[in-house]
């Protein structure tokens, strides 16, 4: 295992990445384009990656975008320096920040 990926496996803070990251950019991603960005902010110039949303797990039933209030559970995977990972990530929508996590997955979840 790589060693970004073995420290990003302990639960850190994280915020949401990507180019916009916003409140109206992130309910886009999460309802239209399927893809996220989380950016994990505890290494070196942060660690902004891209996550192919796992629909089923993904839960936004506590999330009130309107009012940029609650709470998003997001789960994704994504190849990080060769190893297959899942990003599991609460996020609040008031701060866009929240806690996240790497879990290493068989290659086939990652890239299927």
């Amino acid at each position: 295992m790589d060693e970004l990926t073995q420290r990003l496996s302990d639960t850190q803070p994280v915020e949401v990445g990507g180019p916009k990251p916003t409140l109206e950019e992130l309910h886009t991603r999460l309802t239209d384009i399927g893809t996220v960005f989380v950016k994990f902010t505890e290494t070196r110039g942060g660690t902004d990656l891209g996550i192919r949303l796992d629909q089923e797990a993904t839960d936004l039933g506590a999330a009130d975008f309107e009012q940029g209030a609650g709470t998003v559970h997001v789960e994704g995977t994504l190849i990080l320096n060769d190893d297959p990972v899942r990003c599991i990530a609460d996020i609040d929508l008031a701060t866009l920040k929240g806690t996240g996590r790497l879990v290493v997955v068989e290659m086939s979840e990652a890239v299927g």
